[in-house]
């Protein structure tokens, strides 16, 4: 094959994969906006979780009221319809984003984790003001359903 040519072949797929990394990492308005709300929403998840974990691990006084409140926060969050938050393209091929393309590829799974977490955090707002023991008893299923849904459907932060 003669140079201009093997030069001409090399530029070709240098563009196409400098053109395909610069499209995977710019997102539609709807795409971003998508990806917005369901980082708030997890940053919303995390706020309310933070006090009842120090709690349940003992890093903080036990506080019937703010714990009934995070918990009931919890519970309407994970009832909350996600379906417009996992816009294809949106995964953890663009940045900022952690979400695996399992997600879009294994919806009922996807579906059954969100129903576990309902389950719990319902359990959990239904006694987490009754004492720190009743506390600790159900904040460890709500940990462990975030921990499953995160393991099957999010990228481990580096």
């Amino acid at each position: 094959m003669p140079k201009r040519i093997k030069y001409g072949v090399a530029t070709a797929v240098v563009l196409g994969i400098a053109g395909a990394a610069f499209a995977a990492g710019h997102l539609t308005e709807e795409q971003q906006r998508a990806m917005n709300a369901r980082q708030g929403q997890m940053g919303l998840y995390a706020f309310n979780l933070t006090p009842l974990g120090g709690m349940a691990q003992d890093k903080i006084p036990y506080d019937a009221e703010v714990a009934a409140a995070a918990a009931a926060n919890l519970a309407a969050l994970a009832t909350l319809d996600q379906t417009a938050y996992w816009v294809e393209g949106t995964d953890a091929s663009v940045e900022g984003s952690r979400a695996k393309t399992e997600i879009w590829t294994d919806s009922a799974g996807y579906q059954t984790e969100k129903e576990k977490l309902v389950m719990t955090t319902a359990a959990l707002a239904a006694v987490a003001g009754d004492g720190l023991d009743q506390l600790k008893a159900a904040f460890g299923p709500v940990g462990g359903s975030c921990g499953s849904c995160h393991e099957a459907y999010r990228v481990p932060n580096n």
